[in-house]
């Protein structure tokens, strides 16, 4: 009977994985290159995880979601927005978070996995689809905590984390983060009388 994968190993694996393709992206990705990088072997990362797509896959998997994670936690902590001027402030503390060094670095390559995932969701699964559901699902419940009904909720939360994730793509490509910065308050300018309870 053959041994079963050893869990720490495979923990440990899935780090170097992750640290390798933040640092080198997936466009080049190759099991041989990156197992002679990880000390090990192409077979023995197969062994464990099955096929280089779905290891991928794992070792980001709630990375891309820290920034939502965290966006929770503060949810939890300090309960929702009991007003507009509240979930503006919500919405800048979010913005903050993908300011952080780290998850701006991991950007660019989360951006490569998203759209694989569009192109091709045998191998990274709907992982664009599932984020952007997730985020909106939480902006629906903070709406609606605000007295919205479901539809009205459901299209301003749409709007709002649309908007904001269009708003992460181009300063990738062009690097003028603060005019994004300038951008995204301009947006909240414009969204959040659409967030003040209706006559």
């Amino acid at each position: 009977m053959p041994r079963p994968p050893d869990p720490a190993k495979r923990r440990d694996l899935l780090d170097q994985v992750r640290a390798y393709v933040l640092r080198n992206g997936l466009t080049d990705l190759s099991l041989r290159p990156l197992a002679r990088a990880l000390g090990t072997s192409d077979r023995m990362l197969l062994y464990y995880f099955g096929s280089k797509e779905r290891m991928v896959a794992e070792a980001l998997s709630g990375y891309e979601r820290r920034p939502l994670l965290r966006s929770r936690e503060l949810l939890e902590r300090f309960g929702s927005p009991k007003d507009a001027a509240g979930l503006r402030r919500f919405m800048e503390e979010v913005w903050r978070q993908f300011s952080d060094p780290d998850v701006r670095a991991a950007l660019p390559l989360y951006l490569e996995v998203m759209s694989a995932s569009v192109l091709h969701p045998d191998w990274y699964g709907p992982v664009l689809h599932d984020i952007l559901t997730e985020w909106t699902d939480l902006l629906i419940s903070v709406f609606r905590d605000l007295g919205m009904d479901q539809d009205r909720a459901g299209i301003q939360a749409a709007l709002l984390a649309d908007a904001t994730f269009g708003l992460l793509i181009a300063p990738l490509a062009n690097g003028h983060w603060d005019r994004t910065d300038k951008a995204f308050h301009a947006l909240l300018d414009t969204l959040e009388p659409g967030w003040r309870p209706a006559p």
